[in-house]
């Protein structure tokens, strides 16, 4: 929503894309804590899913988020041109399905048997993670309109955004406290994950977080509208302790 405003568009015109987003997110998350993947008991400080239900309806949960994302898209032909609704629809699908937020949760799961590899972890980070908010912030783009040069940049900055919360996210299972995070830390080392913490180290991993920050914040300043907001983001995700 914050980008369609960015590029003079009614926000509230663009509301079904944002609750795709956040359908399709609460699905990935459901799946993750699953026993088959993360198995993890605790989502926010409290039951997963699973936990509070059972395996069944938290896999049938998921699918039908999931589901209903696409459907929430393509509702969107009520308030947008019927192109935009097309490529929206396409780049959803592309940014979180096999060459994006799927693939790169099966290399996740593959890597946990693998040595340290920068290269992988960096697929990871940008498929997983990064991939799903440069989708976000580039569908509200598409829908408003935007040329394509501003679609390129404000995608280039939610893939930045996107790398910097994984890497956070990363330092957080090492160094955050488990009360504020809702969730046991150590997981990742527990589980053999690839991090940045692990590959590179903690030190460098800062020094990578504080990199894309930076990057993140140049980008923002090149978009028309809502600078301040953009701007902000990074800071408040490197500062985050939950």
């Amino acid at each position: 929503m914050r980008s369609a405003a960015t590029f003079a568009h009614d926000p509230a015109l663009v509301m079904p894309a944002a609750c795709a987003f956040e359908m399709l997110h609460a699905a990935t998350l459901i799946h993750d804590d699953l026993p088959c993947i993360d198995d993890s008991d605790l989502r926010r400080g409290r039951p997963s899913c699973h936990t509070a239900f059972d395996e069944h309806t938290a896999l049938l949960a998921g699918d039908a988020l999931i589901i209903a994302a696409f459907e929430a898209l393509a509702r969107q032909i009520d308030t947008a041109a019927p192109a935009a609704v097309v490529r929206a629809i396409r780049d959803f699908a592309q940014f979180t399905g096999a060459c994006g937020l799927i693939g790169g949760e099966q290399a996740d799961i593959i890597g946990e048997t693998l040595e340290p590899d920068l290269d992988l972890l960096r697929f990871i980070h940008e498929n997983k993670t990064a991939k799903l908010i440069c989708a976000a912030c580039r569908t509200g783009a598409v829908l408003a309109g935007a040329t394509e040069d501003m679609i390129d940049t404000i995608s280039d900055y939610g893939m930045a955004l996107g790398l910097l919360f994984q890497i956070t996210d990363d330092i957080l299972d090492v160094v955050g406290d488990e009360d504020e995070l809702g969730k046991p830390t150590g997981a990742d080392a527990d589980a053999g994950k690839q991090t940045y913490p692990d590959v590179i180290g903690l030190d460098a991993a800062r020094d990578e977080a504080q990199r894309l920050a930076g990057r993140a914040g140049g980008i923002a300043a090149c978009l028309p509208g809502e600078v301040d907001f953009w701007q902000s983001l990074p800071a408040l995700v490197v500062s985050r302790r939950k």
